[in-house]
């Protein structure tokens, strides 16, 4: 389709090339974006796996398999203290109250 003048007809269709020039290029910047943004949160999820060091202003952030052998470490001292041993562990001094309450319990009433 043409209008006859040719410096018009050059203008529409230079205008349809800018056009679509600038149409692609908006969805690449957006397919960008989205590419950039999920780099983004994949970098966050390996810095708390992993951890991160010390830098001016911003201490260090221990990663998920140090913080969990810290957290595997304060379970055994709670199990430990769960279980009878030695007489050092909460359950032997709750055993030692609960055998003690039983002899006064049993014991008759002074008058």
């Amino acid at each position: 389709m043409t209008t006859g003048v040719p410096a018009v007809d050059l203008a529409a269709v230079w205008s349809a090339v800018v056009a679509a020039v600038g149409g692609a290029l908006a969805l690449l910047y957006r397919a960008t974006r989205t590419a950039r943004h999920l780099a983004e949160r994949l970098g966050d999820l390996t810095d708390d796996w992993t951890g991160t060091p010390q830098r001016p202003g911003v201490p260090a952030r221990p990663g998920v398999m140090t913080r969990l052998a810290r957290i595997e470490e304060r379970l055994a001292a709670v199990e430990h203290e769960l279980h009878p041993n030695a007489g050092n562990s909460l359950r032997d001094a709750v055993d030692r109250v609960e055998a003690r309450a039983r002899q006064l319990a049993d014991r008759p009433p002074d008058r």
